[in-house]
């Protein structure tokens, strides 16, 4: 076992620490200016969300999640990459809180870096072979995120085909939410189970837990401008209505609204008012309807089907249920 790691089998083991070590030290680079810039991309991290259910996903099937912290960033410097590409499309000015990397750096490095960290994805999750981990099972974690990384791209196509679409309907929400967010949740569980050494079923069983918990994700941050102010959330509050998605709890408000309510979202999300203002008669309406207590129900039954995922998995699974259960009551 690698120094200064407690061993997964007792309690005490907390990946998290180890892999912001791991992202101290290893964005891609030489500390060149595309090393600042990719530094700056990953640093300081986030709640670590997909590195860390890989990690426990390996331990739920019994192996030693210290072993798979190297390999985990792996799914961070994917989805950072995502991040970076999204802020751009977006035109975010703000991500967890602090400038975006192109509103740091500029449109051009932001792209660069952006695919420097795709690449460094696949560099790190490949270096599992020197560690010691089966080729086979190197391989096939390899192809899963290779898959989720192109099913994000399908699920962000999708969701820039729903702009404007009030009326798209729950169930092409839950295909977009599955694809975008619930892809690279995916891969973490299923790379993890199989580096592992996990049985077909228990990687199965993952899969489904951690496409549940990826669209209870998705639902909790369209709701997060609704329930949060742009400090706590950490991102702008109406990049979602200046361009104009469907967000999850729009749709439920579509869904409960009568034809005056149906219609005052209509003109929130019209690109008529200004954003501030469509943002305050959106949220009025959607407490009004009842959506946003209705869409919050809803999260709430996303993840219980997730939590229940995990029952054949007994005490190993538990680990994994208190991560949901914190990612979903998340506020910031």
């Amino acid at each position: 076992m690698k120094p200064g790691y407690i061993d997964s089998r007792t309690e005490e083991f907390d990946p998290a620490p180890a892999l912001r070590h791991y992202l101290a030290g290893t964005a891609a680079g030489d500390g060149d200016r595309l090393d600042a810039v990719t530094r700056y991309a990953v640093q300081p991290p986030g709640k670590l969300v997909r590195p860390v259910l890989l990690v426990e996903s390996a331990a739920a099937v019994g192996a030693d999640p210290a072993d798979l912290v190297p390999i985990a960033v792996a799914l961070e410097y994917l989805h950072v990459a995502t991040l970076v590409h999204d802020d751009i499309i977006d035109g975010d000015l703000l991500r967890r809180g602090r400038p975006t990397v192109h509103a740091r750096y500029g449109r051009d490095e932001a792209i660069v870096a952006g695919d420097a960290l795709l690449l460094d994805t696949f560099r790190t999750l490949t270096e599992a072979a020197e560690l010691g981990f089966p080729p086979a099972a190197v391989l096939e974690a390899v192809r899963i995120v290779a898959v989720a990384g192109l099913d994000l791209c399908r699920g962000q196509a999708m969701e820039a085909g729903l702009a404007g679409d009030l009326y798209c309907g729950m169930a092409r929400y839950r295909t977009m939410a599955g694809l975008k967010t619930g892809a690279l949740f995916i891969a973490a569980c299923a790379a993890g189970a199989v580096l592992g050494g996990g049985s077909g079923e228990e990687v199965r069983a993952l899969r489904s837990f951690a496409d549940h918990l990826g669209c209870a994700f998705q639902m909790r941050d369209d709701l997060l401008p609704y329930l949060a102010d742009t400090s706590r959330a950490g991102k702008s509050s109406v990049t979602d209505i200046v361009n104009q998605r469907p967000t999850f709890p729009v749709l439920v408000g579509i869904e409960l609204a009568d034809t005056t309510q149906c219609w005052r979202i209509e003109q929130s999300l019209s690109g008529r008012l200004p954003a501030d203002e469509a943002h305050r008669l959106l949220r009025q309406v959607l407490t009004e309807t009842g959506a946003l207590a209705e869409a919050s129900a809803r999260v709430a039954a996303e993840v219980a089907a997730a939590r229940a995922d995990l029952a054949p998995f007994g005490v190993r699974g538990e680990r994994l249920i208190a991560l949901a259960d914190s990612m979903i009551g998340r506020t910031w």
